[in-house]
Formats: structure tokens, sequence, C-alpha cells
């Protein structure tokens, strides 16, 4: 299939979950026999941070301004087998409009950030990304969430039928590492600065480094306010690259994952980190949310804390105990959560509603001519 993406980027990771699942995906999808076409808004703080210039067997199109772009993809989405728009993509409801203008065969939204959409939603704020129509217009929409808000999409936004596409490993890209002395630390977490995530970030790792000062703790990530509350066994690395991840997760003795509040309180939102460090045998903390044990056992796959005393007692477990327990992770995630096995799911699923659109179309031209 020729897959062509309107989306945020795939070109920088620079404080951007969205594009290392879409490099693993494109990634998986081209040993597919598949053609992925990825149309991204060329912008200063992602150009200044680029890591990704192309995408091998397919193809990555920077476009200054929406207006610059319509007649390149125009001509991208003439022969294309699935259009597909994703949340937070800038242009998004200037390229839903296109997409459908075109007639392609399957129009599929992916929204990798569902609890924000709906939470937006829900309060009566407009979005870029989807336009007064919401998703009705789509064939098929995937979300990054599973659970009750796969439905919720469903009646608050029009989705004719939603299904989950999670987080995954390129195991091409997440793989043990050597230990990196600049990463090194009892307690890292990588991840971008979100209000949301502060209250649970200091519980679970502020407060555990004021408490155990002998510790050494490393944050990595961008947008971190200059309020923060560091401490002085609390180091800093304001960007980690996506091909240093590897090293950093494997250089800790434990790492830690915390989730968004809006994602939490939804459940069933596994980060893209608790995989990519699950896959480099890093054992991981987490805090808990609804629907956890559907990716991995706790206690045996992977650590939950929702305490400070917790964090500290998971914290002061023998290395070799962690050890395992990141080994177990890593084997799950081979076995469940590759990229890979996402683009099977993502492939079935763009199958199955081709089908489905394909009987619609054919039900319904049998009814007029009745």
């Amino acid at each position: 299939m020729k897959i062509v993406i309107f989306g945020l980027s795939i070109s920088s990771a620079w404080g951007n979950g969205h594009a290392t699942l879409w490099r693993g995906l494109c990634r998986a999808l081209v040993k597919r026999g598949h053609f992925p076409v990825f149309f991204e808004r060329d912008v200063p703080y992602y150009a200044q941070h680029r890591d990704l210039t192309e995408i091998a067997g397919g193809e990555l199109m920077l476009y200054p301004a929406w207006e610059a772009a319509i007649e390149t993809a125009e001509d991208y989405l003439e022969d294309a087998d699935v259009a597909m728009v994703t949340s937070f993509c800038p242009d998004g409801i200037a390229a839903t409009q296109l997409i459908l203008e075109a007639g392609a065969p399957l129009r599929v939204f992916y929204d990798l950030d569902t609890p924000v959409t709906l939470a937006a939603v829900e309060a009566g704020k407009p979005l870029t990304y989807i336009g007064e129509r919401g998703l009705r217009d789509f064939d098929l929409v995937f979300s990054y969430t599973g659970g009750a808000a796969l439905s919720r999409l469903q009646t608050l936004l029009g989705a004719p039928a939603a299904a989950p596409i999670y987080g995954s490993a390129d195991p091409e890209v997440h793989h043990p590492a050597s230990l990196n002395p600049a990463y090194a630390a009892d307690l890292s977490y990588l991840g971008t600065y979100a209000a949301d995530r502060q209250q649970m970030l200091e519980r679970l790792f502020i407060e555990p480094a004021r408490r155990m000062p002998e510790r050494a703790f490393l944050i990595g990530g961008a947008q971190y306010p200059q309020g923060f509350p560091w401490r002085e066994n609390i180091r800093y690395i304001p960007h980690v690259a996506p091909d240093e991840h590897p090293s950093f997760y494997s250089s800790a003795k434990l790492n830690l994952s915390v989730t968004r509040g809006v994602m939490a309180a939804m459940g069933y939102c596994p980060s893209g980190r608790l995989f990519e460090a699950a896959a480099c045998e890093a054992p991981v903390l987490t805090d808990y949310w609804e629907g956890l044990e559907q990716f991995f056992e706790p206690g045996k796959e992977i650590l939950v804390a929702a305490s400070t005393e917790e964090a500290m007692e998971h914290l002061s477990r023998p290395a070799e105990e962690l050890k395992k327990i990141g080994a177990a992770a890593r084997r799950r995630v081979l076995d469940q959560h590759t990229a890979e096995k996402r683009a099977l799911e993502m492939e079935a699923a763009i199958e199955a509603a081709m089908e489905r659109t394909l009987a619609q179309a054919f039900n319904r031209q049998t009814a007029g001519g009745k």
C-alpha cells in the first residue's frame, strides 16, 4: 500500500514523542512492502534539532507552509491507498479537507494524544487538527490509547470505527547497550517537561532525591522551566538524541516512567518510553494506570509505585533483582510490543476497514439500483 501521512514530526524527536514511534512504524511498514510518505511542516524548533532527513524505502516531505504543500500532496494522494492525518498535525484540518477532496480509498485518523483530544472536546475547546465535523468523515480512527477512549472517540467525535495502535519499540534501535558514564545514575527519567506530570514526578523522583542525597539522579528532556525544583544530586541533560536512548536507559540502575495526568486518568495509555526502555533490558518503575497489566506484569516485568516510600523501596532493591526484571521486560517487548507487531495490527485494521467500506459502497449501489 501507498500510505500518505500528514503528521506532526518524524524528522525531530526534540520534545516530540511522535517521532520515534513513526520511525519504527515506517521501517516496519517498508519491510512489509508498503510505501509511507510523511508530510511535515518545516518549523524552526524541529529544524534546529533534526535527527532524521529521509525515510528509507519511503519519503519525507518537508514543507514551509501549507500553501506550498498542496500541489505536491495532491500528486501523492492521486494514487494513494491510504491517506492519514494525525493529532497535532499543524495543518490537520486543511489536510483532512484535502484527502476528502482527493477521494483516497481509505481515510484514516491516528490520534496519538487521545486523552488530550477528548479533554479538549469535552471542555468545548477548539482543536487545530480536528474540524467542526469531528472524525465522522474518516473511515477508520487509530488511537494511541485503548480502553474506554475508543468508544468515546465514536460518541464524542463520530469516529465510525476505532482501534488501538499502541506505542512500541524498534529492536533495531532499542537494545541493550554498554554503560555510559555520562548517563550513569541510580534513577533516571527521560521525558519532556509537562505540568500534568509534575506532581507524580515530584513524588517518585524529586522527593526520593531529597531523601537519598547519596544517590545519583538524572533527568533528560526538553522544556524544563527555571523554577524546577532541582537538587544537588540531580543532573540534567536538555536533550538526549534518539540514538543515545539505549545508552541512557542501560546506564541507570532503574528508569522512571511518569504518565501525563489526563492519560493516566483514562488508562490503557502506555508511553512509548516504557517499551523503548524495556527493549533495552532496562528495569522500569512506573506510576499505575488502568490496563497496565495488559502490557507488562507488575512485579515481574515492571515495578509500580504510587508513593515516595514505594519508589525508594524499589530503588533499594538489589541490582541483580532489577536486572532480572529488565530481562523479563525485554522478552515481553520482543514478543508483543515491537514496531513490526504494531505494523501488522495497523495493516490488519486497514484491510478490514477497506473491506467494510467496499461492502458499504456495494450495499448503497444495490439499494440505489432497486
